[in-house]
């Protein structure tokens, strides 16, 4: 346990340093990595340990969140598919030409080193991405959606190269996988009667790690693939996001191990680094290539450059092609500080250039071609909500109380905005104007058309920090209407009353409903009994 101490200390300042210039604190365990193998300092190894954990957990986390229906999309399997293979050749041409220079370790490799390094080089930080967009509160949001998609295409992509690199079919035992889609039933059932305690993180870590890491490895396959199809099996359970929620500071402490564990692959000699600066060059093509296929498939400038300025990096997973690539011979293990270094130069240059997102987006939007309405994809056109005199925000049961009385007892015509598509669908279905979309979602607003029209916002949505971060987005776009908003305990509603309006406590009515309910029962009964029956005991 002392051993992990050195460790832990050494990251602590080094993310409270990086927090202090404004960068995430991952980029402070990246350089905390570095600077403890720069010292000499001995890896532990549980932290090797604590990062594959995390890893699994992570993409546990997103299997919970995905909708499996994103992935047949064509925005993202042609978008993937194609940026893989595109990209994998323009590294191979760029690489190629370095190695006729000759510099550093690129001098004299031969084809087939060239095209593994140009394959690795093609993916993109599962890690990162999810870590960025679940701190910008954007893993919902229409491109953040895309971009998970993609990324979850490529670890598909990679279990395949990784199964026929190792030259190691899986096991045959494991045809026997698709049990889980019965079992999942069971294991919904026990989410469902699980409590608010310590179970629920218990339960999540278990089954991403025994039917899920340890079930996939003991029949030849990645771990982490078991752990994301774990996920994906919950996800459809009411409580899945609750898991979600419950796993969150776990999963985002166990990441420490993650980017403390990259620096560990060793320092870089100075050519070593040069060749590993260089390799950064083919990041903007690499998000220019993300940008053009998303824009091919009618996606909106913006969402299209987000998504591609998220995406440009270098993944964890080139230093796993490494190590399998050395033991069949195609790579020399020298590649491995080279490809960490490139690795984690990539994640700030990702970072940096996240921070520009919006002047790219006006960029892009300034020098690409307008788009017609009619050839944007249907999910991404602009919402006009100019007809409406109130929009509510989160279509549950208060929503759809909020959005009956404003429409018959008021006489108002309301939108309801609801981040559930099954939901949205369902209540389009009966007749309610609901469209699909997340408020907390900045590009939502931006899609949101004549707003300045609407006199009345009701955030009904469950979660508080939802509601804040709609009041944040409603005060950027100087909105001029009433805000209504729902708090369930005492002290959001004081904090709520200082931006918005309006605020009604989530329990306020429940007692007066609870005897208008009651009361009505009884009268029920009293008119269905006889009334010349005796009712003395």
């Amino acid at each position: 346990m002392t051993d992990l101490a050195p460790a832990l200390l050494v990251a602590l300042a080094a993310g409270l340093a990086a927090s202090a210039v404004r960068l995430p604190p991952l980029v402070g365990f990246l350089a905390a990595g570095f600077i403890l193998s720069g010292l000499g300092v001995p890896e532990v190894p549980a932290l090797d340990t604590l990062a594959d954990l995390g890893v699994a957990l992570l993409l546990f986390g997103i299997g919970l969140k995905l909708d499996v229906r994103v992935l047949v999309r064509r925005e993202v399997w042609l978008t993937a598919v194609v940026h893989l293979s595109l990209t994998s050749a323009l590294a191979l041409a760029y690489l190629s030409v370095l190695a006729l220079i000759g510099i550093g370790l690129l001098g004299g490799q031969d084809w087939r080193t060239l095209l593994v390094i140009g394959f690795a080089l093609a993916f993109s930080s599962t890690v990162l991405v999810v870590t960025v967009l679940e701190d910008q509160s954007s893993s919902r949001s229409r491109y953040g959606r895309t971009a998970v998609g993609i990324l979850v295409i490529q670890d598909i992509a990679a279990v395949l190269f990784l199964t026929l690199a190792e030259g190691s079919p899986p096991s045959p035992w494991a045809v026997l996988l698709p049990l889980l889609l019965p079992a999942a039933w069971l294991l919904r059932r026990l989410l469902g009667r699980l409590g608010h305690d310590e179970l629920m993180p218990l339960y999540g870590v278990a089954l991403a790690l025994a039917p899920g890491y340890a079930l996939f490895e003991a029949v030849g396959l990645k771990g982490d693939l078991g752990a994301l199809v774990m996920g994906l099996l919950l996800a459809p359970d009411p409580r899945s996001g609750e898991l979600s929620r419950a796993l969150f500071s776990i999963k985002e402490l166990l990441l420490v191990g993650f980017f403390l564990s990259i620096g560990y692959t060793g320092l870089p000699s100075a050519s070593d680094l040069l060749v590993a600066v260089l390799l950064l060059a083919l990041i903007p093509l690499k998000s220019l290539g993300f940008v053009a296929l998303l824009w091919w498939r009618g996606m909106r400038h913006r969402t299209s450059v987000l998504a591609g300025s998220v995406l440009g990096n270098y993944s964890e997973f080139g230093l796993i092609v490494v190590v399998v690539g050395a033991s069949a011979g195609l790579v020399s293990d020298a590649w491995l500080p080279v490809l960490a270094t490139a690795v984690a130069l990539s994640f700030v240059l990702s970072v940096v250039i996240d921070r520009q997102k919006d002047h790219l987006v006006a960029l892009a939007e300034r020098w690409l071609p307008a788009q017609d309405i009619e050839r944007l994809h249907p999910d991404d056109r602009p919402i006009d909500i100019g007809h409406a005199d109130a929009v509510v925000f989160g279509m549950g049961r208060v929503g759809q109380a909020a959005y009956a009385q404003l429409t018959h007892t008021h006489g108002m015509r309301v939108v309801g905005i609801e981040s559930s598509e099954e939901r949205a669908a369902e209540l389009r279905g009966r007749g309610l104007d609901v469209v699909e979309g997340d408020a907390t979602d900045a590009d939502l607003w931006h899609r949101l058309t004549r707003a300045h029209t609407v006199d009345i916002a009701v955030l009904a949505m469950p979660f508080h920090g939802s509601n804040l971060e709609a009041i944040e987005q409603l005060e950027a776009g100087e909105f001029a209407g009433m805000v209504a908003a729902v708090a369930q305990y005492d002290d959001e509603a004081a904090e709520l009353r200082v931006r918005v309006d309006s605020v009604f406590g989530l329990y306020d009515g429940a007692g007066t409903a609870l005897a208008d309910g009651v009361a009505e029962l009884v009268g029920r009964r009293s008119t269905n009994e006889d009334p010349g029956a005796d009712t003395t005991l």
